[in-house]
This record gives structure tokens, sequence and C-alpha cells, in this order.
């Protein structure tokens, strides 16, 4: 049985967008994959469609983080080896600064402070009553690991925020992280925590960095069955994604009932993506984002903090993606047949010498408007030859157990 996400969405919610120009000082160069003109032009589109500018959206500035917050997850070595690096130019191979992936730039530990500084600050305005929602997009750095870089990430900001919260009494906090990559920085973080959930759906580790991500890795100790791991096979477009999505997030994220959601959006899931191999639209991620919404609301009293993460296809996909995750998270969402604006269209242009995208989706013209991706459950029966189903149960029976739900009810 075929079936496609319900369309209602929450109204209108508080956001506040934790935001500095200087956040686009976290750059590792012209030629380096994660290039802070995607954060940019992200700004510009959604300045542009006024999503920054209705009543119940606040754009805050915010303090870099201290060392005493990095350390509640990086050991002070690396912090001092991060601010020696930046300081210097010189490399520290021991700590992964100075590789092709994270080469030293001046002022990293600055900048990486200040990404840092906003997911915590977003997560303090959610946990203590300021705003309902709250977003970072140049957050989500997920690979960074206790002692080292990793994957174009020197903190790891997720991480910061999650002890953060952990340390001012949270109890019970999701984490759900829809990059491309696995999320192992903010896993390993946690894994032997069981006041942490961590869900990441991922390309499958057999094709792509970091290596780690599958079903059977979940959790240690008092927390076995909280790190929990889609393992998706190259190829995956919207309807298995989303698939793979509803199967395993909603059960979870409803027994666990967390007292707030923290997302990792990572955009480089989409087909025109350079550095991997699933094949998702940006209608297909938007799908995502309001699923995201709502289980917020359902099952986390509403209480949603949003970063960005990776996405490497600059111009054509993360600006149009994350405007429609801030949108989202406003619950004002963008009408995906609209056209971009033209003034922003002129600003790509003489920004990055490319022409930028002219409509907010990916769909042909005859099903532009459509509000969902249309995606067949769980609920509509195993293939057992269909390894986006394989990768599934291999989940599910690795952690719902534990869990108390069953890995093979059809729900």
């Amino acid at each position: 049985m075929s079936s496609a996400e319900p369309v209602a969405r929450p109204g209108p919610c508080d956001l506040r967008v934790l935001w500095d120009d200087r956040l686009i000082s976290y750059d590792f160069g012209p030629t380096h994959p994660l290039n802070p003109v995607r954060v940019e032009l992200t700004m510009a589109l959604a300045r542009e469609y006024g999503v920054l500018d209705h009543p119940n959206v606040e754009v805050t500035e915010f303090d870099p983080a201290a060392d005493v917050l990095l350390e509640l997850i990086h050991d002070p070595a690396y912090i001092a080896a991060v601010r020696h690096a930046g300081a210097t130019g010189l490399p520290h191979p021991r700590h992964g600064l100075g590789t092709p992936d994270n080469p030293v730039f001046p002022g990293m530990h600055e900048a990486s402070t200040l990404v840092t500084g906003a997911s915590v600050a977003a997560a303090e305005a959610v946990w203590n009553g300021r705003t309902t929602h709250a977003a970072n997009i140049a957050g989500g750095l997920h690979h960074a690991m206790r002692s080292s870089a990793s994957g174009f990430c020197v903190y790891d900001d997720p991480a910061v925020a999650i002890a953060w919260l952990l340390e001012n009494g949270a109890e019970r906090v999701a984490y759900v992280d829809v990059d491309v990559h696995h999320g192992d920085g903010v896993q390993a973080a946690f894994y032997n925590d069981p006041r942490v959930l961590t869900i990441s759906l991922h390309e499958t580790p057999r094709t792509l960095f970091p290596g780690t991500g599958f079903p059977q890795e979940t959790g240690s100790g008092d927390a076995k069955g909280m790190a929990v791991n889609v393992a998706l096979p190259p190829g995956t477009g919207d309807a298995a994604w989303l698939r793979a999505f509803h199967a395993v997030v909603p059960p979870l994220l409803r027994a666990f009932r967390p007292e707030i959601l923290l997302t990792q959006h990572g955009c480089d899931s989409h087909t025109l993506d350079p550095l991997a191999h699933l094949m998702l639209t940006v209608d297909g991620q938007r799908t995502a984002y309001a699923a995201l919404h709502r289980l917020a609301h359902e099952t986390a009293g509403g209480r949603w903090v949003v970063t960005g993460g990776g996405g490497y296809e600059l111009v054509q996909v993360v600006p149009r993606a994350w405007t429609h995750l801030l949108a989202e998270a406003a619950g004002r969402p963008l009408d995906p047949a609209a056209s971009t604006p033209e003034p922003w269209r002129e600003f790509v242009r003489r920004r990055t010498g490319e022409i930028a995208p002219r409509q907010m989706t990916d769909a042909p013209p005859e099903h532009r408007g459509a509000d969902t991706v249309e995606v067949h459950t769980w609920g509509s029966g195993y293939d057992p030859a269909n390894p986006v189903d394989q990768a599934i149960l291999a989940t599910r029976k690795a952690v719902f157990p534990e869990h108390g739900l069953d890995p093979l009810t059809q729900e």
C-alpha cells in the first residue's frame, strides 16, 4: 500500500536563529569542499524570502564557546593544539590538524568556538523556554572527536550542546542526524550514556567516510540500544530514504520520549552532492524536515534545536535545502513551486560566477507545487530482496527490542 506524509504541520512557531557574520570565518580555504559561501548564500536566500522577518522569528547573536564548554566534550590538550595551530599555522598531526581534510587556517580556534557557541546558545534558549525552536545552520560539525579533528570538523558543536543540556538537568535528549555521513563524533561522545539517544541515517560505511555506523553499533552498558544506525545503500532516493526514516525514527522517538530534540541536517544526501552517493532531492529533504518538526511537537513538547551539517553542492543544493529548513522551523514552509528571487540569483552570479537554481523544488513542472513525496511505508510489507529493506530490518532487529518494540511488526 502506498501512502504519503500527512500535509498537516505545526503552525507558526517561535524560532531563534543564531547568526553572526563572523561564522563564515570557519574557512579551510577556497579549494576545500566545506566552503562557507554555502552558509552565506543560505542566509541571503532566507532573507530574500522574508523567512527571517516574520514576527515569530528572531535573529540573535551569541558568545563564542569558552574552554569550560568545549571541555565538556574535548580534551584540554586538544583545545590547546587547535589554538596553537590557528595562531602559528603549524600542523598537529597527532590531533588531526594539518591534514587534507582539516587544514590549519588562521584563527581556527576562534572560528570554531563561534560555531560551537551558536549551537550551545540555541540549546540553552530552547531548554530555558525563551523560544520553542532554535537554529544554527553553520553548525552540525558532527565528526570531531575528543582529541582530534575529523571530516572537516574541529569542535563537535552538537555534542557540546547536548553535554550542556545534560549538565543543566536534561535527562532524555534525542539526536537525529540525516547527514549522508555517519554522525560518529556525537555517537562516540554518548555511546555509554543512557540519557542520550543518537539516530543516524547515512550511506553505508562500506562505501563512504567515516567507515562507521553499522547497525551493530548500538551503545554499551546501560546505553545498549541508544545508538541507532541506518546504513543505506548507494543510490537510495527519496521514497526509499523516507521509508527507512519512518520505519525507524518515529517509533524510537515515541518510545524514548525526549525532553528536547536536536537534529543535524547535512544535505549531502542530495543526488548532486559531489562527495557521496545517495540520490535525494530537495523535495525529499524538505519532507524529512517537516516530519522532524512534527515529531518535535509530538514527542519532545515542541523543543527543537536545528543545525546544518555537510553539503558540498554549494549553489544548487545547500541554500535551497536550508532555506526550506529555516522556513519549516518557523512553521511557515515555503511553496516548493516558488521561483527563487531575482536579487538572490544575481547575488549568486556576482558572488560565485554560477547560475543559481530558479525554483525551490527539484520536481518536474507537472509535479511542482506538490507538498509531499510519496513513499511506501514499512507497513506496506517487507521485501527481503530490497537492500533498503534489508538495512531497515537490520537496524530494527539491533535496537528495537532494547526499547520494548517489536522489530518485525509492520508499523
